[in-house]
């Protein structure tokens, strides 16, 4: 299967053309087509997966090359361009990741979508998304990379603006496709960069040997910072990260799949494949300070702290996704390569779990609100498994020990620590603290107190809650793959690169204190939010008593005016020249324009009205009529009526007819 991996991908591009043109036909709508074919592609990744981990215990720590396959796209000059499949140990990672939350993502919708007006369309689209990933995470070309990292932004519109009758859906749609644009320009930019860097190549593998060859470092170094701009706009850094709490417009479990688990990191995944050109472009080998690192690490804080302020429960989680992103590209820039990847894996699984979980509380504890404050508490009584997967799911999100939060998270924080990066070390741990906090009152607003909303909540039926199950059940067996505290390195020995790779990526052996410290923070930051909501300690209403308290809260609430930035100061102005600029080509050339033809076309009708019609058609006509009025007359004086007088005129013509005969014969 290594060989033929291509498969993967194509059994979901197949159930979305099928579910597409016959979807509506069948008996579930379509949705048993997406399945069926996410489920084979599962699979099938597993026994990808299986022979990948032969593959490297076979070779014994040796050097393993990935398996890559590739066909003439076409040719350009003396350049090939191919397109084909790179199957190693992070495309095995990245596959595993998307069939399965796909997978628990389409059971899940059958329940949760059920009675959708666009039903087939929605299976469709997730089918497609699912195609799109997975062709992303293969490729073995930057050309290829860009094809998928744009059909999964494509995918991401579609199904944010699933219901687009709302104009707030819209809008969300529209903001996510032009702000990751942003993003995408860089991405378009660095690869034509790295290609010239590299010798005139798009390949992968040879791009990242060139660039740890070293060579022209400005020229690299240009190349890492465009492809920086790309994974800001497409994993949500800041400050491009405003788009991500608005496609929360989008149905629950797209939130889950596309803006949890996958697409969201297929930024980190470009930071992760194409390593070796960050590696030498910001000499992340030297320690200090570089613009990966520096991106990561202010995303944490600033996802962490405006996620505090939010009443909306998938605004919670998606400024909670904001934040583990950064951890994961901090995690890039300070050399923890392994310990970001290994973050990614562990962060699918628990994130998803959380979209899911609020999924299942709007679905059927809240009447399809995800108001925390006004419409949710006190429904661990009545929905069980929901209650206990979300707690499953905080716990290691906030990094508890033995959750998989708290493996990735340790790893990443004792890499920065040993490479010299020690600052991202405290930026780390304050995002731990933050993040225990404001995942206790997630959990207190939602599940505890008394129940503020109306009907009967109840709990989610199987199609739901099955996927919850298996999510937590991966959210605490995915960590201890690379449970350094337990002598356990699996992770690292199948999954990081021996070819094309960092020599000095550091792998930190687990400390006592380190560890101890992070879990530290987050359970001081649990015991700061359990006294102020469960033993109402604490400065309640401060933004009531205190000026700059409420200043302070309002600068959160309002997400530090970014978006009165982007939409007032950039788009503003950008907008108004362009806005009078156009009235002016409007009023002065194409209406110049209609108004040139309109009067060139009532001149036309004048001439041909008086001219043609008047003076050549009737006076032709009118001519012919006097003409034979004349000749009438005429006629009419020799007409007598007399027959004797007929009689002798044809006699004097045929005489004079029958004497010319006669002569000219």
């Amino acid at each position: 299967m290594l060989d033929y991996a291509w498969i993967v991908a194509l059994l979901p591009a197949l159930s979305f053309v099928v579910v597409l043109l016959v979807g509506r036909r069948l008996p579930r709508h379509g949705s048993e087509v997406g399945i069926a074919a996410v489920g084979a592609s599962l699979v099938l990744t597993c026994v990808v997966a299986a022979q990948w981990i032969d593959r490297v215990e076979t070779a014994h720590g040796a050097g393993v090359r990935p398996v890559v396959h590739s066909l003439t796209w076409w040719r350009n000059g003396g350049i090939r361009i191919g397109v084909g499949t790179q199957i190693d140990g992070l495309a095995v990672v990245l596959m595993f990741v998307v069939t399965v939350v796909s997978l628990l993502v389409q059971v899940y919708s059958t329940a949760y979508m059920h009675g959708d007006r666009r039903y087939t369309y929605y299976f469709a689209a997730l089918s497609l998304f699912t195609a799109s990933m997975l062709l992303l995470v293969m490729a073995d070309n930057t050309l290829e990379l860009m094809v998928g990292w744009e059909l999964v932004g494509l995918c991401s519109f579609m199904l944010i603006g699933h219901w687009w009758e709302e104009h707030a859906n819209t809008d969300a749609a529209l903001k996510a496709f032009l702000t990751t644009r942003t993003g995408d320009v860089g991405l378009m930019i660095g690869v034509v960069i790295t290609f010239f860097a590299a010798g005139r190549t798009f390949d992968i593998v040879h791009i990242n040997q060139a660039a740890l060859r070293g060579g022209n470092h400005a020229l690299w170094l240009a190349g890492a910072s465009c492809l920086l701009v790309a994974i800001i706009g497409k994993s949500g850094q800041f400050p491009l990260h405003t788009w991500l709490p608005d496609a929360m417009a989008g149905p629950t479990p797209v939130s889950a799949l596309i803006h949890a688990a996958t697409m969201v990191v297929a930024g980190v995944y470009l930071g992760a494949r194409l390593y070796g050109v960050f590696w030498t472009g910001f000499s992340i080998h030297a320690g200090g300070v570089n613009a990966m690192a520096l991106v990561g690490g202010i995303t944490i804080v600033v996802g962490a702290v405006l996620a505090f302020v939010q009443d909306d429960i998938k605004k919670v989680l998606a400024y909670s996704t904001i934040s583990q992103l950064g951890y994961m590209v901090m995690g890039l820039g300070v050399g923890a390569w392994t310990a970001a990847v290994f973050h990614l894996f562990t962060h699918a699984f628990f994130k998803a779990l959380l979209f899911l979980g609020a999924g299942s509380v709007a679905h059927s504890g809240s009447h399809h609100s995800f108001d925390m404050k006004r419409d949710m508490g006190g429904l661990r009584r009545y929905m069980p498994v929901t209650f206990w997967t979300f707690v499953v799911a905080s716990a290691a999100l906030a990094g508890l020990p033995p959750f998989a939060g708290f493996f990735s998270k340790d790893e990443l924080l004792a890499t920065a620590g040993h490479s010299g990066y020690t600052t991202f070390l405290y930026v780390g741990l304050l995002g731990a603290f933050l993040t225990a906090a404001y995942m206790t009152r997630c959990v207190y607003l939602t599940f505890f107190g008394d129940f503020r909303g109306h009907g009967e909540p109840h709990e989610s039926p199987p199609a739901i809650t099955v996927p919850l199950v298996v999510l937590a059940v991966l959210s605490v067996l995915a960590g201890w793959l690379y449970a350094t505290v337990a002598h356990v390195e699996k992770f690292q020995q199948w999954f990081e690169p021996r070819v094309a790779f960092p020599a000095g990526v550091v792998h930190p052996p687990f400390e006592w204190s380190e560890g101890v410290l992070a879990v530290a923070a987050v359970a001081i930051g649990f015991a700061v939010a359990y006294l102020y909501y469960w033993r109402d300690a604490g400065p309640h209403g401060a933004t009531a008593r205190d000026g700059f308290a409420r200043r302070a809260h309002t600068f959160l609430v309002e997400k530090l005016y970014l978006d009165d930035l982007y939409t007032g100061l950039v788009v503003g102005t950008i907008k108004g020249p362009v806005a009078r600029a156009t009235s002016w080509v409007d009023d002065h050339v194409i209406d110049g324009a209609v108004n040139a033809v309109a009067g060139g076309a009532r001149a036309a009708a004048r001439f041909t009205y008086e001219v043609l019609d008047q003076r050549v058609v009737d006076g032709t006509v009118n001519g012919l009529a006097e003409a034979s009025d004349e000749t009438g007359g005429l006629l009419r004086s020799v007409q007598s009526g007399r027959l004797q007088w007929y009689a002798a005129v044809l006699f004097l013509a045929v005489a004079i007819l029958s004497l010319a005969l006669v002569v000219f014969n």
